[in-house]
C-alpha cells in the first residue's frame, strides 16, 4: 500500500508583508485590504537569491530517511503548478538528481492538475512502485517553485503565491502514513481557453469561487467513503494554503470544525503552489497533531486550465 516514508519542507526565512508587494502585483490599497482581512493572507515567503534548484535541494536535505538509500530511488516526480518553471534550457529536476546521486531513477514532471498536482504525483509514485514489484524501491516526490512571472505571483482576487518547497519519500508497502483513498475531479468547463475575453475570464472565476465549497466537498466526502470512514472521523485536514476564506466557507457548508483544518501557514507563509499540503504535514507532525492510527485528509484545488479538486485520506 502506498505510504509516505518521510516528508520534509523548506520555507525561506524572508516573509514579505502583502502591502509591500502591492506595486509588484499591481494591487490597489483596497485590494490589499481584501487579501489581508477577507482572504487571511498577511505575509508570503520569498527567497530572492535562491533558484528553483536551491528550493528543491533545501527541502530534500530534510529527508534524513533518504541518506544512504539513494540507490533505492527508482522514480523522481516533480509536481508543479506552472507548466514552465525556468527559462530553456534549464532543468532543475535533472540537476537535482545529479546533485543527490539518484543515478538509477527515472525523473519526470507532473503539471496537469496545477496546484493539485502533488497529490497526483504521490498516487502515481505509489502505482509505479507497485507495478515494479521491487522490494525496497522508493520514489521521491518534490514540489516547489519560484514566482518568476506575473502569472506565477498572483491569482487575481484569490491568492498571492509564495516560494517554499517540499519533498516526500514514497514507498509501496510502508506501515505509517498509508494512503487509504485518493479522489480527483477535473472540471474543464472552468477553462476559458486561449485569448478569452477578460469579462468571460472574470465570470468563470466568480463561478469557480461560488462552486468551490460544493466541488471540494464532493471529493473530500468521496475520499472518506473510499477509505471506509466518514468525514466526522477525520482527525485533521491538511489543506492547500490558497486563502482562509475558502476553507471557512467549506467548513460552514460541510459542518466540519474549522479548528480541525490546519490554516496556520496561510497568513504566515502564503500559497506555495503544489508544496502546501506537505508543508502543512510537516507543521502538523512537528506539533504532534498526527496521532498513530488516526485518519487525516489532504486536500487541494488547482486552477488553470480548467479546475481540479483532489483529496487523499491517510492513516498515520
Amino acid at each position: 500500500m502506498t505510504a509516505l516514508e518521510a516528508v520534509a519542507a523548506y520555507l525561506p526565512d524572508q516573509r514579505i508583508p502583502i502591502e509591500d508587494l502591492a506595486g509588484e502585483l499591481g494591487l490597489t490599497r483596497m485590494q490589499v485590504r481584501v487579501f489581508q482581512r477577507y482572504h487571511g493572507l498577511a505575509r508570503v515567503c520569498r527567497a530572492p537569491e535562491s533558484t528553483p534548484l536551491d528550493l528543491l535541494l533545501a527541502a530534500a536535505a530534510g529527508l534524513r530517511a533518504l541518506r544512504g538509500r539513494e540507490q533505492q530511488v527508482r522514480y523522481v516526480l516533480y509536481a508543479r503548478g506552472m507548466p514552465v518553471a525556468v527559462p530553456y534550457p534549464g532543468n532543475p529536476l535533472h540537476d537535482l538528481c545529479r546533485a543527490l546521486g539518484l543515478r538509477r531513477a527515472a525523473a519526470f514532471t507532473v503539471t496537469q492538475q496545477a496546484c493539485a498536482a502533488s497529490l497526483l504525483a504521490v498516487d502515481m509514485a505509489g502505482r509505479l512502485l507497485a507495478a515494479a514489484r521491487e522490494p525496497g524501491a522508493l520514489a521521491l516526490v518534490l514540489a516547489g517553485e519560484k514566482t518568476f512571472t506575473q502569472v506565477a505571483r498572483i491569482a487575481p482576487e484569490t491568492s498571492v503565491f509564495a516560494e517554499g518547497a517540499a519533498a516526500c519519500l514514497v514507498s509501496a508497502d510502508g506501515e505509517r502514513d498509508r494512503l487509504l483513498a485518493y479522489v480527483s475531479r477535473s472540471r474543464g468547463e472552468f477553462d476559458a481557453g486561449p485569448g478569452a475575453d477578460p469579462a468571460e475570464q472574470r465570470a468563470l472565476s466568480a463561478q469557480f469561487q461560488q462552486e468551490f465549497p460544493g466541488s471540494l466537498s464532493e471529493v473530500i466526502e468521496a475520499a472518506a467513503g473510499h477509505a471506509g470512514t466518514s468525514l466526522g472521523r477525520i482527525s485533521l485536514i491538511l489543506p492547500h494554503n490558497v486563502n482562509a476564506v475558502s476553507w471557512r466557507q467549506w467548513c460552514k457548508a460541510a459542518g466540519f470544525p474549522l479548528a480541525r483544518v490546519l490554516l496556520d501557514n496561510v497568513p504566515a507563509a502564503g500559497h506555495s503552489f503544489c508544496a502546501d499540503p506537505f508543508i502543512n504535514y510537516r507543521t502538523a507532525a512537528d506539533r504532534g497533531l498526527l496521532r498513530q492510527g488516526e485518519k487525516y485528509l489532504v486536500a487541494a484545488a488547482g486552477a488553470g486550465p480548467g479546475a481540479t479538486f483532489s483529496a487523499m485520506v491517510f492513516e498515520h
